[in-house]
């Protein structure tokens, strides 16, 4: 002690001020550029359009849809008295048509709607930006091509991607299962199309179970059927598009939600599951082509995947509710959704000619 105080004593003491800058100098704050950034103004207008043009679109496919089932036509028929496909000039014809489409409309957007809300209350959660819902109008089968939303800022943690991930497909599954059975408890038995339909839709295991769980409640006629033998009412076909939706989203791989799911469970066999998961849809396309384009969708978003930071881990909570999402995955698939698109016919199609 000491000896510091000699040293300190035995330096010149400075005339001015300005002596003392060089000492001081790294203890003073120093000038940093500071960037602000300001955030994106939300277009609400565009979400209203495009939700506002989805409604519309399928209002006019469920008007069309509940037409044919009430008078006993094929949901998509080439029969001249039936409703056509997106019947849009029928509609125009007759624009009260369209309050019979509010069934099948509201049932699908509800479905679609929780399943994008569930994504954007969960970013709001843990503070990563995220757009509002954007829904896609289109004259599909469904009327629409779905919905989704923009997630504009980074992911801080693997449990953040884990929740976000996870919070669309659940929350989309629970209105889904409930429209499958008030769809399957308005089904009436199959009649005797004068024109055949011209498509076929395959049936999730979901539907199968559901159709059982009814059968042993009610004993209804049309319950104990088999589903080939049920005219699917509107509303049980929404249902079938939400499945159909949750099951493609739940795919382990790519950026889907099954592959934000997967890379915050096991972060280094991301890429691996990807690309087996788009091995396995490879020769499910031979029995229906759209496999095909989401094997394609895998293989190029499953590379790139945003990074999270690796620590901490998930709890084991969250390991067991990822093993519940692959039996809701399960319930959900359809393994040939459309019947009738298959590769082998269009193989023998094509060699034919």
């Amino acid at each position: 002690m000491s000896e510091l105080m000699s040293e300190r004593m035995s330096d010149p003491i400075p005339e001015t001020t300005s002596d003392l800058a060089p000492r001081l100098t790294p203890l003073l704050p120093v000038a940093a550029e500071v960037t602000v950034v300001h955030p994106v103004r939300e277009c609400y207008w565009l979400h209203a359009l495009l939700l506002l043009a989805t409604v519309m679109t399928t209002l006019t496919v469920g008007a069309g849809m509940q037409f044919n089932f009430q008078n006993n036509f094929a949901a998509y028929s080439a029969d001249d008295h039936a409703a056509p496909f997106f019947p849009w000039q029928w509609v125009l014809q007759h624009p009260a048509r369209l309050l019979l489409g509010i069934p099948f409309s509201a049932t699908l957007l509800l479905i679609l709607l929780c399943h994008e809300m569930g994504h954007y209350l969960c970013c709001l959660r843990y503070r990563v930006w995220a757009s509002l819902p954007y829904f896609i109008p289109f004259p599909s089968l469904a009327g629409t091509m779905g919905a989704f939303i923009r997630i504009r800022s980074a992911i801080r943690s693997r449990t953040a991607l884990f929740d976000i991930g996870i919070a669309g497909p659940i929350a989309g599954f629970v209105p889904a299962l409930s429209a499958v059975f008030l769809g399957l408890s308005l089904s009436k038995p199959r009649p005797p199309f004068v024109v055949p339909p011209d498509i076929e839709f395959g049936h999730p295991f979901i539907f199968n179970a559901a159709q059982h769980i009814l059968a042993a409640l009610t004993r209804a006629p049309v319950h104990l059927l088999s589903l080939d033998r049920v005219y699917l009412h509107p509303i049980a076909f929404a249902a079938w598009v939400g499945m159909v939706v949750t099951s493609l989203n739940l795919l382990p791989g790519g950026q889907l939600d099954g592959g934000h799911i997967i890379y915050a469970v096991f972060p280094r066999g991301h890429r691996w599951i990807t690309l087996l998961t788009a091995g396995a849809l490879i020769p499910m396309g031979l029995q229906w082509l759209g496999w095909w384009l989401w094997a394609i969708v895998l293989l190029t978003t499953g590379w790139q995947h945003p990074p999270v930071p690796p620590w901490p881990g998930l709890d084991r909570k969250r390991k067991m509710l990822a093993l519940l999402m692959v039996l809701v995955l399960l319930a959900a698939i359809t393994p040939v959704p459309i019947n009738g698109l298959r590769a082998a016919d269009a193989f023998h199609t094509l060699f034919a000619r």
